[in-house]
């Protein structure tokens, strides 16, 4: 089945449009369209939907919400979605259109701007109600894998009553991205206060958009980078803003705790799909920025290059690893469609400037140990959208980014660059690696990333305390990511459950712009939390042979619901010398076990009698 091309020429009429699917013989493709196909459009497989503008407001409406009622408790299915918008209106004053957001989907505009493509309503995402599906325990901590970019939202009630007309919600935890919105004519809210309790969130990314005021609510983390904001209400723990217009002042830390960068020391847009005005599509790649503030687009087109969508290869689960690095290495750029592809072998991107861009979540699953991605330490190469799952068998790593011991040719002004690059070892199945990512190669972006090993799931993850003895022993991840390249910049690092340190950075000259991290929940004894003669293993570690190194904002939590009574000496650990800095870093106690100190025997301890109230360095080392 082709790609969804809903709209077009009115004539076709209403059941028509919503109908037009032919089934053909296995071998063959169909399509769903309505009127003839766009000049240059590429078939994006059948879980693509595009939308045009041409079609009745109450048609798209009910697609999406059909959409929403199959994905909203879909945390670990298979379902894979992406929602495109052609450029021109949708919605009306008299009826907007209304858009919730579930699992594994992606809603985003066509538009070489973010303003090409205009949604008169709202986009939404609110609590998730667990526990039997009543109201009692309705919270935003697991509302993972969803993606919103490259439209703009006029913000429009009409037809919600009471609370809900009060605000566009976006309540959203790991792995959520918004990026390249223009928002306006009312509130936007990171929390969704209007459901019954707790309404608890867990963090986020927003990046080159353009916002009303904001809500953080209850929202714990939070990066916001690139971009303009009216006002920013609140704070948690750790909010961190990068080259943001209107943010908040960061001089009174911890009281709010707010950091706040002037510039953010690198960026890249993510590459995003766009048609021009001839209806031709292609990927914009951004350029690399230095020292950047505000939106990539206020001034024009994202400076960077277009690439034709006849150059990429656009695969679907179904072809096969060999015909995929077949396309790679005669120089074509990869699109993987939405839906989870098995991979036996690397995925092997070699070529300089090569783009992987994954649409609607689309998902690498290792078989037989395999390592799903295997990235060349050259310049230019992109990768985006894309999730990598650990399968039963353990692999040695699931994203490498170049050869600890090879060449490494990327470059200052063109460095590897990975976007929303998502990793869960456990969650849908068993899962087991020794590490999620690896960083061999200098000069690499890590532009918003969740490491996660599964802390809940649907195979091998019964509750209580067997079943959290059999996690650790069955979903096994030793390190989250690992960094040995020099010159590496991560804005957006969440970490989280790894089972010895969950980031291990030995390169050099490494910079960090928020960083997350939850210890694991399910060690069973102190015993099986030992480094050593250590009780425990930091969150994040900085080697001790490392000279230069800057953290901006981090955060490391404790849960030890397993074992109440396990200690972790230190959140983090770095080596004392005067070019490692850590600025405003902190310690939570979620309410289970203990960290002692927050970084190298300083700081108080984050223990049960001060559950939820952090422990803050606002640097380190002091002086």
């Amino acid at each position: 089945m082709r790609t969804q091309i809903l709209g077009g020429r009115r004539r076709l009429g209403r059941a028509l449009v919503l109908g037009l699917v032919l089934t053909t013989a296995a071998g063959t493709t169909g399509t769903a369209a309505a009127g003839p196909p766009r000049h240059g459009a590429p078939d994006l497989g059948p879980r693509v939907t595009i939308f045009d503008p041409s079609m009745p407001v109450g048609e798209i409406q009910a697609i999406l919400d059909a959409a929403h009622a199959r994905q909203v408790d879909d945390e670990m299915g298979t379902g894979r979605h992406a929602y495109l918008f052609m450029p021109g209106a949708y919605g009306t004053n008299e009826q907007p259109l209304h858009v919730k957001v579930g699992y594994h989907t992606e809603v985003s505009g066509l538009g070489a701007s973010p303003t090409d493509v205009g949604i008169n309503g709202k986009v939404e995402v609110y609590n998730r109600c667990l526990a039997g599906g009543g109201t009692g325990n309705c919270i935003a901590l697991v509302n993972f894998w969803r993606t919103l970019s490259n439209l703009s939202i006029s913000v429009n009630a009409t037809g919600q009553d009471g609370c809900r007309a009060s605000a566009n919600f976006w309540a959203v935890s790991q792995a959520v991205s918004m990026r390249r919105l223009d928002i306006h004519g009312g509130g936007l809210s990171l929390m969704d206060y209007c459901t019954a309790g707790p309404q608890y969130a867990s963090g986020g990314f927003i990046a080159d958009s353009r916002l009303p005021a904001i809500t953080n609510g209850s929202q714990q983390q939070w990066l916001t980078r690139n971009s303009e904001v009216a006002s920013w209400s609140n704070a948690v723990w750790n909010q961190v803003f990068a080259g943001t217009v209107g943010a908040p002042d960061d001089a009174g830390f911890p009281d709010p705790p707010y950091t706040t960068l002037d510039t953010t020391p690198l960026s890249r847009e993510k590459p995003y799909l766009y048609v021009d005005d001839r209806g031709r599509y292609h990927v914009r790649v951004p350029a690399a920025r230095r020292g950047s503030r505000g939106v990539s687009w206020g001034k024009g087109m994202t400076p960077g290059r277009s690439i034709p969508i006849r150059d990429f290869f656009v695969a679907r689960p179904s072809d096969p690893v060999h015909v995929i690095n077949s396309q790679l290495a005669r120089g074509r750029h990869l699109l993987l469609t939405p839906g989870v592809y098995d991979i036996a072998r690397s995925i092997e991107v070699r070529r300089p400037d090569t783009v992987v861009l994954g649409l609607g979540h689309a998902t690498l699953t290792a078989v037989d140990g395999a390592v799903p991605l295997d990235v060349a330490g050259v310049p230019g190469v992109v990768v985006a959208g894309v999730t990598v799952d650990a399968g039963p068998t353990e692999s040695p790593v699931l994203l490498r980014v170049g050869r600890e011991r090879g060449r490494h040719a990327s470059t200052p002004h063109n460095p590897i660059t990975l976007s929303d690059v998502y990793f869960r070892v456990g969650g849908p199945h068993v899962g087991r690696a020794d590490t999620a990512l690896e960083v061999n190669a200098d000069h690499v972006l890590i532009d918003h990333t969740w490491v996660w090993r599964g802390d809940h799931g649907v195979e091998g993850f019964t509750e209580g305390v067997n079943g959290d003895t059999e996690r650790w022993r069955t979903n096994t991840g030793r390190h989250g990511v690992v960094v040995n390249g020099d010159h590496v910049t991560a804005t957006g690092l969440f970490v989280e459950h790894f089972q010895r340190y969950n980031t291990v950075w030995n390169g050099e000259h490494g910079t960090v712009v928020l960083y997350q991290n939850e210890l694991p929940y399910d060690p069973p004894t102190q015993a099986d939390w030992m480094n050593g003669d250590v009780e425990g293993w930091a969150g994040y570690k900085v080697a001790d042979r490392v000279r230069h190194h800057t953290l901006h904002g981090g955060g490391v939590y404790v849960f030890n619901q397993n074992n109440p009574a396990i200690h972790t000496e230190n959140g983090f650990e770095v080596p004392v010398t005067p070019g490692v800095r850590l600025h405003h870093v902190m310690t939570v106690n979620l309410s289970a076990g203990t960290i002692d100190h927050v970084v190298n025997g300083v700081g108080a301890a984050a223990d049960t009698t001060r559950v939820g109230a952090p422990v803050y360095l606002v640097r380190y080392p002091a002086s």
